[in-house]
């Protein structure tokens, strides 16, 4: 499989750390301290996760190596959905008006984006698709309760799209070598760490350090496991693209891997947690430093929880 194109949207509103501490007391320096966040992007009242996700779409279709009437799957993937039944997959077919192919969407929290991949792999491999988008946006701040101390601070919006091929199509073709994702619902307080139940409080992590133990465990631990699949050490790699959930963890899982921080890339600075499309925004962002043969490592964690990792070659 091969990424041909990917272009991903922000909204334009930021929320500095100053809006936390007249709201409820949290300083710059507290905030920053535990999580790395200065400022996070916040979805205007026009705004929600299909309309994000369509930004999104316009910037890639400028940049699809093929007519846009040849893709013939799309898979959505977001845990912050604007409708459930009208979803986000659907909001992108509409939009771009392909007939008749099939219309997935799916979530497995912060994991998504390479749940979605991999359900692209299993459409590929039955011979069902062979050009796919993939689209990943998170509303978090519908959904925030921003007087949480714990978590209320963590969240920001946004929204990526990747073209993925069975064959090379175009000049861009990043190879995705390698994909493993798992679940780990049965360890620690994963049935509750982080939960978002809308007819109750909505999104709060009540459990973050069983989230920060187990994102550091099963990060690392599932990008070894695809480099040593692939006859490969950490020397190999060029860049790794953790889940922008917090920094501390992300130099946690430079460490266990033994990789500079130079080549851990991220962006949870200045647009705090964006969920499953925080990893794509931050391929989208990155694109410009990779060069042909750079090998990198999408590693991923969600609430649940769920995890995994992509190996792909530049």
């Amino acid at each position: 499989m091969f990424i041909n194109a990917i272009a991903s949207y922000l909204p334009e509103q930021v929320v500095t750390n100053a809006y936390f501490q007249e709201l409820n007391g949290l300083t710059d320096e507290w905030i920053v301290e535990r999580t790395g966040i200065r400022e996070r992007r916040k979805a205007s009242s026009e705004e929600n996760t299909h309309t994000m996700a369509l930004e999104a779409a316009k910037k890639i279709t400028e940049s699809l190596p093929y007519d846009i009437s040849e893709v013939d799957l799309i898979v959505g993937a977001t845990y912050t959905p604007h409708d459930n039944i009208f979803t986000l997959g659907h909001a992108l077919q509409h939009a771009l008006n392909i007939s008749e192919i099939p219309v997935v969407t799916i979530s497995s929290a912060c994991s998504s984006l390479l749940n979605a991949i991999e359900i692209v792999q299993g459409y590929f491999a039955m011979n069902k698709a062979s050009k796919a988008l993939v689209v990943v946006s998170e509303h978090n701040t519908a959904y925030n309760n921003e007087d949480d101390t714990k978590a209320g601070h963590l969240w920001g919006d946004g929204a990526a799209v990747l073209s993925i091929s069975k064959e090379k199509a175009g000049e861009q073709n990043w190879e995705i070598k390698d994909l493993i994702t798992g679940g780990a619902a049965n360890v620690g307080k994963a049935s509750e760490g982080v939960t978002l139940k809308p007819l109750h409080r909505g999104l709060i992590m009540p459990y973050g350090k069983d989230v920060f133990i187990n994102a550091c465990t099963y990060m690392p631990k599932v990008s070894k496991q695809v480099m040593e699949k692939n006859g490969l050490t950490v020397e190999d790699i060029s860049f790794v693209i953790p889940h922008q959930a917090n920094y501390r963890i992300t130099k946690n899982v430079a460490g266990t891997l033994g990789v500079p921080d130079e080549k851990m890339l991220s962006n949870i600075h200045y647009l705090g947690n964006t969920g499953c499309a925080g990893c794509a925004i931050a391929m989208d962002e990155n694109k410009g430093r990779f060069e042909k043969g750079n090998k990198i490592i999408v590693t991923v964690f969600g609430g649940g929880y769920s995890y995994g990792a992509m190996l792909v070659e530049i």
